[in-house]
Order: structure tokens, then sequence, then C-alpha cells
């Protein structure tokens, strides 16, 4: 049995719109969305214990282990398949904190599918969904591992076909806490509700692109919040439609193509990062899990 997994990638996501549309009475808010798989992320190595214990070996700072969700990931896990095997978890971060893109949540799901692989516990895609949404809404659609629309809180998933395309994504010199913007009274929590085929009967699927369905609910009050967010978005949106992701505070643009990113991100002021990414169809860990 393999002992070792490394280079496991854990893929940012792109909301390529997102509506909040109502508000439950525990307090979570309902969506939707369209989840976008990207090829830029952070990459995750774990060693089998034969002893039990679950530790991350490097520092990420601001993240103490037993909060980390990769931690709190592989002690689920273990605890739902009473396996007697633990783990050492490096983690190579690569995504920014508070960029709406998915980073951490994108780690716990690695490492769902990685130990479920690792350890042999042959946990199905279903039930490690379920253990997913226990660590956040976004996790199980990494599990689900296939671009979605999402409804719920982010955990009703239905895999769509999206065409193949690469993205400029622009950091801001900032970090959005998605609590703070879901927090704030000014955000839009009543936007109608609409279905899949909403989406694809406006722009298509493989045959169009949908860079201006819909909007994000989340980016008004991000952009008035954070003045770098506005300043990113403003200056984007003259070169191509541009659009925040998630809670942010990432920004990003569609392409046809990686030239045409390339010559886009090329413009980009030296004191913004950014990357060019191709879309994914599926998480590179997408068969660790039936």
């Amino acid at each position: 049995m393999t002992t070792t997994l490394r280079d496991c990638p854990a893929p940012a996501k792109l909301n390529l719109f997102l509506h909040i549309t109502g508000r439950r009475p525990d307090g979570y808010h309902q969506l939707q969305t369209v989840f976008q798989l990207i090829d830029w992320g952070d990459v995750l190595h774990f060693n089998r214990r034969d002893d039990g214990a679950i530790h991350r070996v490097n520092d990420i700072p601001n993240v103490p282990e037993d909060t980390d969700l990769t931690v709190r990931a592989a002690r689920m896990l273990q605890a739902h398949t009473g396996t007697h095997f633990g783990a050492d978890i490096e983690i190579d971060k690569r995504l920014p904190m508070g960029g709406g893109i998915g980073g951490g949540s994108s780690d716990a799901a690695t490492t769902l599918l990685a130990l479920n692989h690792l350890w042999d516990t042959r946990v199905s895609r279903e039930d490690l969904q379920k253990i997913a949404l226990k660590l956040g809404a976004d996790v199980p659609f990494f599990i689900f591992g296939r671009n979605a629309f999402a409804g719920g809180v982010g955990e009703e998933l239905e895999a769509v076909e999206l065409p193949a395309r690469h993205f400029l994504v622009i950091v801001p010199n900032a970090q959005v806490p998605t609590v703070e913007i879901f927090s704030d009274p000014e955000l839009t929590r009543d936007t109608e509700v609409v279905t899949m085929t909403d989406f694809l009967a406006e722009h298509g699927s493989k045959a169009g692109w949908p860079d201006t369905y819909g909007r994000n609910d989340m980016q008004t009050v991000a952009a008035k919040k954070y003045a770098e967010v506005a300043k990113v978005l403003d200056w984007l949106d003259i070169i191509a439609a541009s659009r925040m992701t998630g809670s942010g505070a990432c920004v990003f643009a569609a392409f046809p193509s990686q030239a045409a990113a390339l010559e886009a991100q090329a413009k980009v002021p030296s004191d913004w990062k950014s990357v060019v990414t191709a879309s994914l169809q599926r998480h590179p860990l997408y068969s660790f899990a039936s």
C-alpha cells in the first residue's frame, strides 16, 4: 500500500456569477452560483503515519495547526472511518488568503480525497461531500470535482459543461474576510432565483461564454469597503468584462486564448500580483473517490 502522496493539487475556483437569494433562520445565506475550477492552486504532500497522529508539518502564518481546515478534515475522515492511520500534512501555499478563490476549502477537499486514497478507506464521493459540508460551504464543490451550478448554501451541485478558457486573475492588495461581507446590512439578499437552464439559454454552454450573466451580489459591498478591490475592478473592466470572485478580493476576466490573457497581463500595474490560468473540467484528484 502507498505510504506517501506528493504533489497533490488543490485547485482554486472562480464564481462566474454569485447571487444571494435569501437567508435561512440559522443565519446561513442561500445562494446560486456557477463554480469554475482553474489550474492555479496550492500543492499538498501527505505521509501516512501508523500511529494515528495527524500533524501539519509546516507553518502557515496566522493559521494555527488545530484550526487549519486540512487538519480538521483529516481528523473528520479518521473519525468517520475508524482507521488507525494518521498523516503528516505539508502545504505549499500558493493561493492568497482572503481572495475568494477557495484556497482553504480546496486544501481541505484535497486532504479528504488524498487521505481517502492513502488510507484506502474507500469512502464514496457522496459521503465525502457530507463530511466536507461540516468544514465549509465551498468544500463539497471541490469533492464533487466538476464545474457546477450550485444552490442552497453552495452544497446543492449540478454538473455543468463550460467552454475551455483562460483567465487573468488579479490579486488586489487586500484580504476580504467572508464573514464581514455576509454580515453587511447593505448586502443584497433577495436576488431572483434562476435555473441552470436560464444560465445556459442566455449564453449557451460550449458554444458561448457566460461572461456577463448575472452579477456577484457581494461585489458592491466589497468594493465599497476595500478601495483596492474597486480600483482593480475599474482598471480591468476597461480591458475585458471583469468580476470579483466569491466574497473577494480577487478579480478576474475571461479570454479565449492564453495569448490574449497574457497580452492583458502585460498591462497590469507592477504593484498588483496577477496570474494567467486555464479552466479545468475536473479536479485533478477526481479518481480518488467514486
